[in-house]
């Protein structure tokens, strides 16, 4: 079930402009993490020589960063989950960060 833009809520410039682009960083970091291990296994080797040594890592991540970053489907994805998110609060009063960390049998 898809949602229509009129059946969207009106997201502020912040949302639009900040959140919602933390959020993708946030899950590209997740969908690019075999590169980001490579890039740190690499600087790890390499000590102060990263930065020649470990070039064709650093590429492999930042264009994997970017694939996501640059995807119109993957923004609508993380926008559709931040409204999902927004509105759980409203209703709640939990935020998803905190939902997240306490499980039921928690004293």
């Amino acid at each position: 079930m898809e949602t229509s833009k009129a059946d969207e809520p009106h997201l502020r410039h912040v949302e639009l402009d900040v959140l919602i682009p933390k959020m993708m960083r946030e899950k590209a970091r997740v969908l690019c993490d075999q590169q980001a291990e490579a890039f740190t296994h690499c600087c790890k080797e390499t000590g102060f020589l990263m930065v020649v040594k470990c070039q064709e890592e650093n590429k492999a991540l930042k264009e994997c960063l970017t694939k996501h970053y640059n995807d119109p489907a993957f923004f609508e994805e993380c926008k559709q989950e931040y409204i999902r998110e927004k509105q759980e609060y409203q209703k709640t009063g939990i935020s998803a960060k905190n939902r997240n960390q306490k499980s039921p049998n928690s004293t």
